[in-house]
């Protein structure tokens, strides 16, 4: 499951209701989460970022209140994986079970630019940017499959229609 996009960079401590402020969490819509998803980070964040693109982010990365509305939000904007030094724990279980990957790569974290490019392969967990080829941990077999099906409830309903 090839990656290829920019890279938007953010620093270290990005909470969930920077992800996506509370303001806006009383519409559950994912379209309208996507609009202003790290708005208060980075004002430009919805209108440019494409799908396929990459978010590398510093130390505990969605940290804060336990919302899944913050991955929601992330996912819906088009984005293929988050790359951090860490993440907060629930944060980083909501991304997987939206289908959202998250790899730690400190190394990575540190060579990456904000708009430069960025090529991740969640089987082998390389990371690269600028020419070189840094190592996350890969993806276990069964996130990758959680992952193409699109998270974990689209994966439980398609393992249950699979044993019909």
């Amino acid at each position: 499951m090839p990656i290829e996009g920019a890279i938007f960079k953010f620093g270290d401590n990005v909470t969930t209701d920077q992800i996506i402020p509370a303001r806006y969490i009383q519409n559950q819509d994912p379209r309208w989460l996507a609009e202003h998803c790290l708005e208060d980070a980075d004002p430009t964040f919805a209108q440019r970022v494409k799908p396929g693109d990459v978010v590398v982010a510093g130390e505990n990365f969605g940290h804060g209140s336990s919302r899944e509305v913050a991955a929601v939000a992330l996912k819906a904007t088009g984005l293929a994986c988050i790359v951090a030094n860490s993440f907060g724990r629930i944060f980083f279980r909501n991304c997987l079970n939206q289908g959202l990957p998250c790899l730690v790569c400190p190394e990575a974290v540190e060579a990456a630019r904000d708009r430069g490019s960025v090529k991740v392969d969640l089987a082998t967990g390389e990371i690269e940017i600028g020419g070189r080829v840094y190592r996350a941990e890969p993806m276990p077999e069964f996130m990758q499959m959680l992952l193409e099906s699109g998270g974990l409830v689209e994966y439980g309903r398609r393992r249950l229609e699979s044993r019909r």
